[in-house]
């Protein structure tokens, strides 16, 4: 017999998952309804959607469900001995893996001490730990007895975790006695000491010792962690039972400047999101392995590391240390060793792994990954190119925020049959995904933009399940922050929706074409006004990646006295090319004159051996600009990235001729 053939793309606006999201803008009530009945309810909701207060929402008011028996104790009749949480540290060579049983056993007892030490339902808890298995049950210890768990990532120095801790304020901070950075282990128990003190804060401390470096503990406050973990050993702690909208966890994002802001998740729409997606978006099954790459401190650790492969039924794979660490096949090995079904990363990891060649992508076997997510930075076209090749595997790109906590646009690698292949632009993350009404409006006017026309990406109508409710006690700065109204005689409400004048703002500049696939551009802020010409900084940036020798690429601009602005590129090479520095910079400069004109050629091309980073691995093309603002000022960088100032500044001195 020979094998069925295999079914040609279809265009994704018009496949039965199309239209399916089609019906999701139509009638979300009915939709959500509809996928409501991927969790447990205690209490069957009274109303699916209450919009009163737009752009406030509650989703599915009136039911009562808990995140933790949704994906821990539901599964425990079939799944029970199925492995959950696999916990792989690269730096201490430590493997762990539990069973749905042993994860139900460890969030048990972690509750049980959480009680112990006075967090009750509504509390929060700091969670500051690395990626190990404790992070995870701590996140669901919490969810178990309704306690707000709030997350901060491990790298955070005593200043950041003080500003949390104090916006917070915790009933309980859970934290290690070190970590990793780079290798290095470092004391995470003192930098809580330190941040507590800044803060004016002293609930109890929790601590999870691994034994890495000695520790002091501070008398009737700190507590070991593994002493109360015996004691509390066969503890039996019930499931708190919350209302929908209740909720379920703060995380921190400082977005572009000013204080950090808590992001407010519920419980009933996050669970309901986060199943949707694992089965329309991700299309997991259960008892499959996912492995997400992303820290735990992050949004994407929060929804794919832990909560939505748990909900599936499936297990979820955690990694301590660096992709590159010992070389850069250390994913691909672990990938093959726990035969990983579903990867989600980002794409700048990808452009890092990029600098091992492909060789590094071939030293796995990796016939069980069936397809590569990734999120974070837009996927450029150039890597995207390399990646399938080099891989061998789909590599689909989603756009979504830590506001949103699930994609907003995205799509499956095959269509609702699970056989039929979607077809994908190069460059575009694909269509909305569901409930999520996106439109592209001109900057200035407000007028809705034609299809080939920049916009400002923004959401018609109060957002779909699993997004943030608001910010945490901040109502009036999550209104101003995010919302606008368009006059309702200019704009009328969508029939489905009462509140659909009502307009979110991601503050990410987008493009789209006429079958509606989505090609978002960066932050509008990334935009450079060159002599009146806008000019956005990935549409430079994919120009240069598409160069073999080029690694990666940050583009931003700088002030210029006549022409307003213009563009900077600084550009890491990969070693392994035997480039020539002058040659470089002229083929790339002339790359981008061909492709867009004279007047978009970077003003200086700028070879570096690394880019600044935030912690979750985003390039900061905003401390670039300031390099060379601190170096005109006659400050000083970093000692790290002195070299990078001082060709910055070359650059912004240069007297280039002006282009024709």
């Amino acid at each position: 017999m020979h094998p069925a053939p295999q079914p040609l793309p279809v265009e994704a606006g018009s496949s039965a998952y199309g239209r399916l999201m089609d019906f999701s803008r139509q009638d979300p009530h009915a939709f959500w309804r509809m996928q409501a009945s991927r969790i447990h309810w205690q209490r069957a909701f009274d109303q699916v959607l209450d919009d009163g207060r737009a752009p406030f929402a509650r989703w599915f008011a009136g039911g009562l469900t808990n995140l933790c028996y949704n994906a821990v104790d539901r599964h425990l009749p079939e799944r029970g001995e199925q492995s959950a949480l696999v916990c792989v540290s690269q730096e201490t060579g430590q493997e762990r893996v539990l069973s749905y049983r042993q994860l139900h056993r460890e969030v048990s007892i972690m509750a049980a001490i959480l009680r112990a030490r006075g967090v009750q339902r509504g509390d929060r808890v700091l969670v500051y730990l690395p990626m190990m298995a404790e992070a995870a049950i701590a996140m669901l210890a919490c969810a178990r007895i309704g306690a707000v768990h709030s997350v901060v990532f491990g790298g955070f120095a005593p200043a950041s975790l003080a500003a949390r801790i104090a916006d917070a304020a915790p009933a309980l901070v859970v934290c290690a006695d070190a970590g990793f950075q780079n290798g290095v282990a470092v004391r995470y128990k003192t930098w809580v000491d330190q941040a507590m003190d800044i803060a004016g804060c002293s609930c109890p401390v929790l601590v999870v010792d691994r034994g890495l470096l000695p520790w002091t503990a501070v008398p009737q406050r700190d507590h070991d962690y593994h002493a109360l973990r015996t004691q509390y050993f066969d503890a039996d702690v019930p499931c708190v039972w919350l209302e929908s909208g209740e909720p379920s966890y703060l995380l921190y994002t400082s977005g572009t400047t000013g204080q950090p802001k808590g992001v407010q998740r519920d419980t009933g729409g996050h669970a309901v999101a986060l199943a949707t997606s694992m089965a329309l978006l991700f299309q997991g099954q259960p008892g499959q392995t996912m492995f997400t790459t992303s820290d735990l401190g992050w949004v994407v650790g929060h929804s794919y590391g832990v909560y939505a492969p748990l909900l599936t039924g499936m297990c979820t794979v955690l990694y301590e240390g660096s992709p590159m660490r010992p070389d850069a096949s250390a994913w691909w090995r672990l990938a093959e060793k726990y035969r990983v079904n579903l990867m989600l990363s980002s794409a700048t990891a990808m452009r890092l792994l990029k600098r091992g060649g492909r060789r590094a992508f071939r030293m796995a076997d990796l016939s069980a990954l069936r397809c590569l997510f990734l999120a974070g930075e837009p996927l450029d076209e150039p890597t995207a190119a390399w990646l399938d090749d080099a891989l061998g595997k789909p590599v689909i790109d989603h756009y979504w925020q830590t506001e949103t906590g699930s994609p907003v646009i995205g799509l499956p690698l095959t269509d609702l049959d699970g056989r039929t292949p979607l077809r994908r632009q190069r460059g575009s993350p694909g269509l909305a995904t569901a409930g999520y009404r996106l439109e592209l409006r001109d900057e200035h006017s407000g007028a809705s933009c034609a299809p080939g026309s920049k916009g400002l990406l923004m959401a018609a109508g109060v957002l779909p399940p699993g997004c943030l409710t608001t910010l945490w006690q901040r109502d009036e700065q999550f209104v101003r922050t995010y919302w606008s109204q368009l006059p309702e005689q200019a704009e009328p409400s969508s029939p489905s929706s009462p509140s659909g004048q009502w307009r979110y703002a991601t503050f990410d500049l987008a493009v789209a074409d006429v079958q509606g696939h989505l090609r978002v551009l960066g932050r509008a802020d990334d935009v450079i006004n060159v002599a009146g010409k806008r000019l956005g900084t990935r549409e430079v940036e994919e120009i240069l990646l598409a160069d073999d020798a080029v690694a990666e690429v940050a583009v931003f601009g700088i002030p210029h006295p006549l022409r307003g602005q213009v563009p900077v590129a600084v550009v890491v090479p990969r070693p392994d090319t035997g480039y020539q520095r002058s040659l470089l910079e002229h083929r790339l400069g002339d790359a981008v004159v061909a492709a867009i004109g004279a007047w978009a050629r970077p003003r200086r091309i700028v070879l570096a051996q690394a880019l600044p980073r935030t912690r979750s691995g985003k390039v900061l093309r905003r401390d670039l600009r300031e390099l060379v603002a601190r170096e005109a000022s006659g400050d000083v960088a970093a000692p790290e990235l002195q070299e990078l100032q001082q060709a910055l500044a070359a650059a912004a001195r240069l007297d280039l001729p002006e282009p024709a």
